[in-house]
């Protein structure tokens, strides 16, 4: 059962707007509140990017979008909210007077979240009533692809907020990690202070640029960083002795002169300036949302490169996208609707991402493969198997694929697939899958596929279970009756 079905979001800028995306994805209904004369225009094109980002992200069928309603008042948006997520900008101030105003409007179980990036919830929920639910909710810009958020309790907060709190995070695809204690910046603009401290200096001393400095980091360390953190990079380096020969090795070096962690840069006129000047330059005349749609087409490769590591498990970021997939199909699955039989049958509906692209602005031909395999798998869940299914041991295996190119498929072009059974018996699928134009159902490439059912311990075809056969037969029995469609049995290479 969910957890959160309705959210507030008070604050509409980089990260408020970010969070109404990340739950309005997840299918939940959020209410805003934003005085600023333009919140709704830019919360609409922080959703619109989002939705791009999604799309590329991931294939599993999404939750319906929840409603989006720009409310008047703090107290109208707050009323029904099952979690209020309050992003105002970083005043103590101003975010103790919102949060109490939240506490004095909203339902008695409502979870409080504050998108703080360092002020103590202890000091955040001082003038509350209701303190104890109330908690920091630090989450990382794009919050709608960034998966992490910092859970930190004040004094008050009770352990069952928290654990509330991971169960919600948890239910929109993020991961909550508690901290235990309560310190400004918490840890991980904690870890970004001490780079940017020293990255400030290295600018400041004229030792490179920005451009140069953003290139050390995101050709080596930072993908170092992306799948694996810090000390499980540092115990690989400490090769097979591990851990404690890296820190013996390297651990004296932490007393050389080599830092300025205590040295605070002067960040007077000239410096922010030189750093403006470096910074435009390194922007080449991009705008804020080009950088930001940028952004995302990379976060999402990263996480995709991850869901297929550790073996076809994922790892990291990858992993719990992986995971958030499983829960999002067998949702979906729940829900599905007698197929009709009169026709192949229509089962994924999507759209070219700019991922999904070449140097030609087509669809880059392994993504034709990719649409495919999800579509056999659309399949596969129609008759049964499903992750449960995988889970306890068996699958069916592709063995043979004939693929046509028969038309270019361009970004943004909307497309479907179609899928008609050929034939099956006890161990085979033999299906027929087109991709297809949506606005003119003009077939755009083609698929010959046999699939084998097989034990995955044993390694070997077994035959499949009576219902998943049965669930076949009724397939092929009702295609039999289609025309056969054109290209079948071809060989590469065969005259038209």
């Amino acid at each position: 059962m969910s957890l959160v079905k309705k959210a507030a979001c008070i604050g509409g800028g980089v990260i408020g707007g970010a969070w109404v995306a990340r739950f309005a994805l997840a299918g939940i209904d959020v209410k805003i509140f934003d005085p600023h004369p333009e919140s709704e225009r830019i919360i609409n094109e922080v959703m619109a990017n989002a939705e791009r980002a999604y799309a590329m992200l991931t294939m599993a069928p999404l939750p319906p979008k929840g409603m989006l309603t720009f409310c008047g008042s703090l107290a109208e948006a707050v009323a029904d909210a099952d979690w209020v997520q309050e992003s105002v900008p970083e005043r103590l101030d101003l975010k103790r007077r919102i949060l109490t105003e939240i506490d004095a409007a909203a339902r008695a179980d409502a979870l409080i979240g504050s998108s703080t990036s360092g002020l103590l919830p202890t000091e955040l929920q001082a003038q509350m009533k209701h303190p104890g639910r109330m908690f920091v909710a630090h989450p990382y810009n794009p919050v709608y692809l960034l998966p992490l958020v910092e859970l930190v309790g004040g004094k008050a907060t009770s352990a069952a907020t928290i654990e509330r709190a991971q169960r919600g995070a948890e239910q929109i695809g993020m991961k909550g990690v508690v901290i235990a204690k309560e310190i400004e910046a918490f840890v991980g603009d904690r870890l970004l202070e001490a780079l940017w401290r020293e990255a400030l200096w290295l600018v400041h001393d004229n030792i490179c640029d920005t451009e140069t400095l953003d290139d050390v980091i995101r050709y080596s360390f930072g993908l170092r960083w992306a799948q694996m953190g810090l000390f499980e990079t540092y115990r690989i380096a400490g090769g097979e002795a591990g851990m404690r020969h890296f820190l013996a090795q390297f651990g004296p070096c932490l007393k050389w002169p080599w830092t300025k962690l205590t040295d605070v840069v002067d960040l007077d006129d000239a410096l922010v300036e030189k750093i403006g000047t470096q910074s435009d330059r390194q922007a080449a005349g991009r705008s804020i949302r080009e950088l930001e749609r940028i952004r995302d087409e990379n976060l999402v490769g990263i996480m995709q490169a991850l869901k297929g590591g550790n073996g076809g498990k994922g790892w990291g970021a990858g992993k719990l996208l992986a995971d958030f997939e499983t829960k999002l199909w067998a949702n979906a699955g729940g829900a599905q609707r007698s197929p009709d039989l009169s026709a192949p049958l229509r089962l994924v509906n999507t759209k070219v991402s700019a991922a999904w692209v070449d140097y030609n602005g087509h669809m880059t031909e392994h993504r034709y493969l990719q649409l495919f395999g999800d579509t056999s798998d659309a399949l596969l869940r129609m008759i049964g198997v499903d992750f449960t299914y995988v889970e306890a041991g068996h699958s069916y295996y592709t063995v043979e694929t004939h693929i046509r190119h028969l038309g270019e498929a361009k970004l943004g072009q909307e497309l479907f697939t179609t899928v008609q059974i050929i034939a099956v018996d006890d161990i085979r699928i033999r299906y027929f899958t087109k991709i297809h134009d949506a606005a003119s159902g003009k077939v755009l490439a083609t698929a010959e596929q046999l699939m084998l059912h097989v034990d995955s311990n044993a390694g070997k075809s077994v035959a499949a279970p009576a219902a998943v056969r049965s669930k076949l037969a009724g397939l092929a029995d009702a295609h039999a009756k289609l025309e056969q469609p054109d290209g079948l049995g071809r060989h590469v290479g065969q005259k038209r």
